[in-house]
């Protein structure tokens, strides 16, 4: 995953992302390292709050910017 690059290139700290995420700073730090499964809802949450696509921080895609969304009826 590229959480932590995509934190760093932001000048984040892991605190203000807990923070967001209202989760402990040790919690989102596992997430970092691998140490901690993902939540899907946390990986959406995460991706909007960055600006970017799931598949970006999930290392599937070179591609930063989020795909369109979707139009509701």
């Amino acid at each position: 995953m590229r959480l932590k690059d995509i934190r760093e290139d932001r000048d984040i700290t892991q605190r203000q992302i807990a923070d967001f995420l209202h989760i402990k700073q040790n919690t989102y730090s596992q997430y970092e390292n691998g140490q901690r499964s993902l939540p899907i809802d946390t990986l959406i949450l995460l991706a909007k709050y960055f600006g970017t696509s799931t598949d970006y921080i999930l290392n599937l895609t070179d591609e930063a910017n989020p795909y369109p969304s979707k139009q509701r009826r």
